[in-house]
């Protein structure tokens, strides 16, 4: 099938601009979309002009009411599919968002971080909580984790190709690494700090579920997910008066602007660091 065809030629240049995994399968998933859209118009989508993706564009907004963010990801896919399989620089950059819309994160107050932990009693579950939370990991920065990467002598977390393929190093609290302690002589991992069937990586899913129904079982009347507790990090840490610029390093920033919108929740100034874990 053509179809199947292009997004396979696709793929492949994203892999080897070295487009992270996440990048690559929303951004072909979006080119499906839009190619399985442009058979209705025409066989070849190499004949379709400006103002046919404009009407696409158009109708996701009318149609699905996707979000400035999505429109984002949909434009850049489509222009970078063009670009990559087909050769050609498409003038749609007026199809971007005029403006990003912005909001402030969501979080949880510790106590509600405290109460979500004392809900857990799953060793694994628990240890993954106080992961998200004690460390501030992306999801697939959790995911990714080996046991290797635990460095019990430092007291360090090594977090390997992260987001933008680079590497970056987060505390240890003595609390978390008793739980992981006590977690790696239950489950026994060989390679992978949190494993699924047949050693396999754990499944982003399966996060999501625990971190959602434990907030559920707490009683917190919040959508909680990984990225909830990674935002919880943060403003823990500047309510602790935390220097900004450390929270950058450890949320894996590259840009201080990045980590300055929870300054908007916060006050901050420098102090010794140390794991909101270890407030609680």
């Amino acid at each position: 099938m053509e179809t199947d065809r292009l997004i396979t030629e696709f793929k492949l240049n994203l892999i080897i601009q070295r487009y992270s995994a996440s990048t690559i399968k929303n951004y072909s998933s979006a080119v499906k979309s839009f190619l399985q859209f442009a058979e209705k118009k025409f066989n070849d989508p190499n004949e379709l002009g400006v103002i046919d993706i404009e009407m696409y564009v158009l109708w996701k907004i009318e149609r699905y009411e996707i979000s400035s963010s999505h429109q984002h990801m949909i434009v850049a896919s489509i222009e970078k599919f063009y670009n990559f399989v087909f050769g050609k620089d498409l003038n749609i950059k007026h199809l971007y968002p005029a403006q990003k819309q912005k909001s402030l994160p969501n979080y949880l107050t510790q106590s509600e971080v405290k109460s979500l932990i004392g809900t857990v009693e799953n060793l694994k579950h628990k240890c993954i909580i106080m992961l998200l939370y004690g460390c501030g990991l992306r999801l697939s920065e959790l995911l990714n984790l080996k046991i290797k990467d635990i460095d019990h002598t430092r007291m360090m977390i090594m977090i390997r190709n992260a987001k933008g393929y680079k590497d970056h190093i987060v505390m240890l609290s003595r609390i978390l690494l008793d739980e992981i302690r006590m977690y790696a002589k239950q489950y026994i991992p060989k390679d992978f700090l949190f494993e699924g069937q047949s050693g396999r990586m754990y499944s982003p899913k399966s996060v999501q579920t625990i971190v959602k129904n434990y907030a559920q079982k707490a009683g917190i009347n919040k959508h909680v997910t990984p990225q909830i507790l990674r935002h919880s990090f943060a403003v823990h840490l500047l309510e602790n008066c935390t220097d900004i610029r450390y929270i950058q390093n450890l949320l894996g920033h590259q840009s201080i602007k990045t980590t300055e919108i929870y300054t908007h929740l916060a006050d901050i100034s420098q102090v010794k660091i140390k794991s909101p874990l270890d407030f609680l």
